[in-house]
């Protein structure tokens, strides 16, 4: 699990929450009065009863070293992940000793129950089953029928290209009636359309044809971002149904967002790897669950990916602030690759809290390394990046990160300017430099973690 003594801060822990609700529910069991029976070992488990409306008390256990994240066991019904037994048990364990006897209340280096270890036992059989296997096979995967393979490729190519060619005629037909009709048509046009891209296998073409149906009547301007986003979509068609003509990495570029799979195949890199920020975005059909993490020897920044049901967090949560010794295997091979997406391998040792930040840059060049990405991938909405000594200043109604030393600045993105972050941001500043990790676009940077010049520990935004 941990390292002796080591413990998580209540952010990170509240980070794991699904929403808000969960956060606000586990907050009120992070004290001592409804739990017994609470322990921790060094064998990566926290555990105890508490107590509710039922005759008998909840069972909770947490096992905080998993490969895959924290991983959760409660008796109790919920049917989120982690429930609140799990919050606040986790919670009450972060809290230091004497603060409320929080610490002191989940005791380290205890022995765990029956009903505990049976669970605890079961994981590591599981795991070491799966090691074990992928040591036998050398990591690869089971032989398949590659003419099958070829055979299936071949036929969602030719849904995919005749989603491409409908959508090119619904993009011609909504130009030709002009912007006004796409504001009187509704919502409705744009469901059906996309609901006809999942059809054709082509889920990157659904997604985007969900968003243009949020444009219409979104706010000032929105004939423009409605041309804008139609013209990266006809963009996006045209590669499809041209891309035998281009260049190999720009065609698996379009593959990929047109929403066709592709597994991790690079070489996996091991670090440790510094967990920078953590979020969800979510439809009607899927939540989508963003971590990015830095490699303090390679300098690498890598995006995991992990997806839930829609109304389910997903199964990969890692908290922001520490550090995992641990592998990622990238999704690109050619390590001159902008590819950022990285599959999570094994965690070699115990998660501890981090103790530094990525290496930042000033705004101009953190804008220059958005615009060369954008070479290699039109449609990126934005890329990761560390800005060093920034102010946040207000602009009229707006903010911007200023440039301590010198007279340039990054407006800060209109979606993050309205979260309660930024605000976190501002007072973590109070007018100092500050160093500030988070994703650059074409509409500003969104904030995600911070540092104070003073402090190590990482700001969750």
């Amino acid at each position: 699990m941990t390292q002796q003594g080591v413990r998580w801060t209540a952010d990170q822990v509240l980070a794991l929450a699904p929403d808000a609700s969960s956060q606000k529910a586990g907050s009120k069991l992070g004290v001592a009065g409804p739990w017994s029976e609470t322990g921790s070992s060094g064998e990566g488990a926290v555990w105890g009863l508490c107590k509710g409306s039922g005759s008998k008390p909840y069972q909770t256990v947490i096992a905080t070293a998993d490969a895959a994240g924290p991983a959760y066991k409660c008796s109790c019904p919920s049917r989120k992940f982690p429930c609140k037994h799990a919050l606040g048990l986790l919670l009450l364990w972060a809290a230091e000793p004497g603060a409320g006897g929080g610490g002191a209340a989940v005791p380290d280096g205890a022995v765990p129950p029956d009903w505990a270890r049976e669970w605890l036992d079961a994981r590591s059989k599981k795991a070491e089953a799966k090691r074990s296997s992928a040591a036998e096979t050398g990591g690869a995967a089971a032989p398949a029928d590659p003419e099958a393979a070829r055979r299936r490729a071949e036929r969602r190519a030719e849904r995919v290209t005749a989603g491409a060619t409908e959508l090119e005629r619904r993009l011609s037909d909504l130009l030709r009636g002009g912007m006004a009709a796409a504001e009187q048509a509704g919502y409705g046009q744009w469901d059906e359309t996309a609901a006809r891209m999942v059809d054709a296998q082509a889920p990157g073409f659904a997604a985007r044809v969900r968003e243009l149906g949020a444009i219409p009547a979104s706010g000032p301007g929105w004939p423009a971002r409605l041309l804008e986003e139609c013209a990266l979509l006809h963009l996006l068609t045209s590669g499809w149904l041209r891309r035998d003509a281009l260049p190999e990495p720009l065609a698996a570029t379009v593959r990929s967002r047109a929403g066709l799979p592709a597994p991790a195949q690079g070489a996996p890199l091991r670090d440790n790897w510094q967990v920078l920020a953590q979020y969800d975005t979510a439809d009607s059909k899927l939540t989508t669950r963003r971590i990015w993490v830095h490699g303090e020897r390679s300098g690498h920044t890598a995006l995991l990916l992990s997806y839930g049901a829609a109304g389910r967090a997903p199964a990969l949560s890692l908290p922001v602030g520490l550090t995992l010794d641990a592998e990622l295997s990238p999704y690109a091979a050619d390590p001159g690759s902008r590819q950022l997406r990285a599959d999570l391998g094994e965690q070699f040792t115990a998660p501890v809290p981090s103790t530094g930040h990525p290496r930042g840059t000033r705004p101009a060049e953190a804008a220059a390394r958005y615009g060369d990405a954008l070479r290699d991938d039109p449609w990126l909405d934005s890329w990761p990046v560390t800005l060093d000594r920034v102010v946040p200043v207000p602009r009229g109604t707006d903010w911007q990160l200023a440039d301590a030393d010198g007279d340039l600045a990054l407006p800060v993105a209109p979606t993050a300017a309205s979260r309660s972050g930024l605000w976190r941001l501002v007072a973590l500043s109070g007018g100092a430099p500050l160093t500030v990790f988070g994703e650059c676009g074409h509409r500003g940077f969104t904030p995600l973690a911070a540092w104070a010049h003073d402090r190590a520990e990482t700001v969750r935004l």
